[in-house]
């Protein structure tokens, strides 16, 4: 039987102080933040580990515990014209805190002074207002609340405050966490010192990210446990290539020296270009393959890729749809899209779209919607392929075709909608809470989405798509 990963089996691998607090442990961030710790540490640039919080309830502390919160971290792909294929134990991971069973271990975290930064990442839908959190709860539901209870409790112990760089892919997302914090602080009544201390001693930085990360290697496990000889449920594979971009001072680059240890990081004062290139040439297709895949009974990214139809959307939606919507050059563009075509490519990785479809709706909102719309406003009419995507997004959220993965009170909407089928589109376009207006008033959108979900109820998704592509 082969031994778990731990310290018991691995008891030469080093123990580094905490120096950073990170909410998410899922398996983007242990690829991605928690693996540049891993890289700077290596070059004796760091010497300091995360400590991680569960967003959630439910969690992957008991598991990380199991293996002394080792894992391993796969590289696999095509890096400069070059095959990589790594593996590599972290050892930038102290712990995992659940603050729904250990609240008071969680606001303990105030009082270590090394720890300086606070990332995170809690899905798109992460960065978000809940009007029923208290100070009092232990712990409040939503992750600002959690974070400006931590907060407080540093500031009552008269200690500095943190560089918070969240990872969560929306727009602004230091400056949204930033907002609701600050709300939260005065709906608490926590104090004008406290508001002060919050703007003056924390730096709240807007980030990217950028790293395809498919998470754990179900169909290889047994052949990778023969291969590393000791048992890891943790494990995750990523692609070799790695961006990202951090909105905040110079003075970072040398508090967290990741570009000084060969990272692709970029500090700058602004993001913007970096974001909408990456959030709509990246993420943008991303989203909008994976209902009509999943339904055409595809299962992974580099499955479209091989398609002949489906590489034509996703290639076409690009060239016609995305790119000329883009304020950026069109050659760095052009130069950017074929460089992420390659990426969807890569055949060490099998990136499933059923992970890739949580929380699709918020994901929509973000990375195609925008886009959308200024096509609509631009052009006086829709963009045929983003619209059918959206149009299977919608009939993905019935429940019936593909699995659902997204909040509760979003699918309760969804739930209420189709309840009234021959409603639905108006009523579901009117919600503001959904899309952050009333896509109802946009010109021609009920009429489309509403042909094409009978057209998509009458046949197959790729019938469909060959209808649109050339």
């Amino acid at each position: 039987m082969t031994n778990r990963l731990s310290r018991t089996t691995q008891p030469d691998l080093p123990v580094y102080p905490e120096r950073m607090i990170q909410f998410g442990e899922g398996n983007f961030m242990r690829a991605f933040v928690d693996w540049q710790l891993q890289q700077m540490n290596n070059k004796g640039l760091f010497n300091g580990s995360a400590v991680l919080v569960q967003p959630i309830e439910q969690g992957l502390g008991e598991l990380m515990a199991a293996q002394d919160n080792l894992y391993t971290v796969l590289l696999n792909g095509i890096m400069q014209q070059q095959q990589v294929n790594s593996r590599e134990i972290m050892t930038s991971v102290s712990r995992v805190i659940n603050p729904y069973a250990e609240y008071e271990a969680y606001l303990a975290l105030a009082e270590n002074d090394e720890l300086e930064f606070i990332t995170s990442n809690t899905t798109e839908a992460g960065i978000a207002y809940h009007p029923g959190d208290q100070l009092n709860d232990a712990p409040p539901k939503s992750f600002p609340a959690k974070l400006t209870a931590l907060l407080h409790r540093r500031f009552e112990l008269g200690k500095k405050g943190f560089v918070i760089i969240p990872c969560e892919l929306i727009d602004r997302n230091g400056e949204k966490l930033q907002e609701i914090v600050q709300k939260y602080a005065e709906e608490w009544n926590l104090g004008e010192p406290f508001s002060k201390w919050l703007k003056e001693e924390n730096t709240f930085c807007c980030s990217l990210v950028d790293r395809i990360v498919p998470g754990y290697p179900r169909d290889k496990a047994a052949e990778l446990e023969a291969e590393l000889g000791y048992l890891d449920n943790l494990m995750v594979t990523a692609e070799p290539f790695l961006f990202w971009v951090i909105e905040g001072p110079s003075s970072l680059t040398e508090r967290l020296p990741l570009a000084e240890a060969g990272l692709n990081v970029v500090v700058t004062d602004d993001m913007t270009p970096y974001r909408e290139r990456k959030v709509h040439l990246l993420n943008g297709p991303h989203t909008a393959m994976v209902p009509l895949a999943m339904m055409a009974g595809l299962e992974t990214v580099e499955d479209v890729m091989n398609d002949a139809t489906f590489f034509r959307f996703v290639k076409e939606m690009m060239e016609n749809e995305l790119i000329p919507m883009l304020d950026l050059p069109a050659e760095e563009l052009q130069s950017y899209s074929e460089a992420v075509l390659e990426r969807f490519r890569n055949p060490f990785i099998r990136h499933e779209l059923q992970s890739i479809s949580l929380n699709s709706i918020s994901k929509f909102k973000t990375r195609l919607l925008p886009v959308l719309l200024r096509y609509q406003e631009e052009r006086g009419k829709l963009p045929e392929l983003i619209t059918l995507a959206f149009a299977a997004l919608l009939l993905s959220y019935r429940g019936d075709k593909v699995k659902r993965q997204d909040g509760a009170e979003v699918l309760a909407v969804f739930d209420e909608a189709w309840s009234k089928p021959e409603q639905f589109v108006p009523v579901i376009l009117k919600d503001a809470s959904l899309w952050g207006q009333d896509l109802s008033l946009v010109p021609g959108l009920t009429d489309a989405l509403s042909a094409h979900l009978r057209q998509l109820e009458g046949s197959d998704t790729r019938a469909a798509l060959q209808q649109l592509v050339h």
